[in-house]
């Protein structure tokens, strides 16, 4: 029996990184690179760690993350501009030092959908339940692209929309429910699958049908407590009885 009824579900609102492909592996890289780079200039400081992008970083926009974890320790920057250079020593400047890094892995290596997922999607799509990425990252179409699993997605809710609508990012439900709206449904009947807390906060604040939490690392506890009614491994879990 699955562990969500999705007869009354219209529909399901994917996170990306971490959620529909591995990607999350690489922005964790990515950050750890750029802001140990960055704290090694620094007297005083300890390494970044895995902990300190589960805290901090993951599920954020770039630029919030920037500023969470510096803010963590006691580091403040000028926010700077969005076209700032990666070498620059701004809040942007460390943002976009990220992306290149991040940019960088994905052209070398490419990336592959988790395939649990992907059977997820295609089982929903085969029942009309209608699919959306919301994702907090400005590469989301590129990573999907690059998956070669873009089509299997109306709608594509992503950094760059978000800038473009004004709508805050995660954890508030701003992103979320806009891509609700989209399809012309209200939040409860939409179903929201995230692998960051910020993403499981997002999904209790909007009250949609369920919250799933999708445990790459973050841990089962921490999604329930912070907004997940049901908390999985590998979204096959969730396939509907057929």
């Amino acid at each position: 029996m699955t562990l969500l009824n999705w007869d009354s579900v219209g529909a399901a609102l994917f996170d990306l990184d971490g959620v529909i492909t591995p990607t999350a592996e690489v922005h964790m890289r990515a950050w750890e690179k750029m802001f140990n780079d960055y704290l090694s200039t620094i007297d005083g400081q300890a390494p970044y760690t895995t902990d300190d992008y589960f805290a901090h970083v993951d599920g954020k926009p770039r630029l919030e993350g920037v500023r969470t974890f510096l803010t963590s320790r006691g580091i403040e920057l000028p926010e700077g501009d969005p076209d700032d250079p990666p070498e620059a020593d701004t809040l942007w400047g460390l943002g976009n030092r990220k992306n290149a890094l991040f940019t960088q892995v994905l052209d070398e290596e490419g990336i592959q959908p988790y395939p649990g997922s992907i059977q997820l999607v295609d089982a929903l799509l085969g029942r009309g339940v209608r699919c959306a990425i919301v994702s907090s990252s400005k590469n989301a179409k590129a990573v999907l692209a690059t998956a070669d699993v873009i089509g299997k997605f109306e709608l594509i809710v992503d950094g760059v929309v978000a800038a473009e609508q004004g709508l805050a990012g995660k954890p508030a439900p701003d992103t979320y429910a806009w891509a609700a709206e989209q399809f012309g449904l209200p939040n409860d009947r939409a179903v929201v699958l995230e692998d960051a807390i910020s993403g499981v906060q997002s999904g209790r604040a909007g009250r949609f049908a369920h919250v799933v939490g999708v445990d790459r690392g973050a841990g089962e506890q921490a999604l329930r407590d912070n907004g997940a009614d049901i908390v999985v491994t590998d979204l096959a879990e969730l396939l509907p009885d057929s």
